[in-house]
């Protein structure tokens, strides 16, 4: 139960964190056009969690809960994008390259696919 309270309560700072630094690069750059705040998120949470996990492997460990409440928590609350990064990174760090190019375009196929067949079916019904 612990662990699922840290994640909870992180994926709360992550998310409110993510709809201020969105709402705030928006109105900074006042371009509707183009979602600059969610390019930010995303860049920014690919930083992060490139940081923290390269502080956390090479110099001091996070504890599992640590782990839990920042890259699952407040990290994946920010930006998921970061997540599927990382996890990218690290497969083509370890020489996996067939995985790594599968995962972006599996995420990025499906992904767009389930967006698209979850607006067709929300006009259906």
């Amino acid at each position: 139960m612990l662990r699922v309270l840290l994640v909870g309560s992180g994926g709360f700072l992550g998310a409110a964190l993510r709809y201020i630094v969105t709402a705030w690069v928006h109105e900074a750059l006042d371009n509707p056009w183009f979602p600059y705040g969610t390019l930010a998120v995303n860049i920014a949470g690919c930083f992060v969690i490139g940081f923290l996990a390269g502080i956390a492997e090479s110099r001091v460990g996070f504890s599992s809960e640590a782990r839990l409440f920042v890259f699952v928590g407040i990290i994946g609350g920010f930006t998921t994008y970061s997540s599927f990064a990382y996890e990218t990174f690290a497969l083509a760090r370890d020489a996996q390259n067939l995985p790594a190019a599968t995962n972006i375009v599996l995420q990025l196929v499906l992904g767009l696919a389930a967006v698209w067949i979850g607006d067709m079916l929300a006009r259906l019904a």
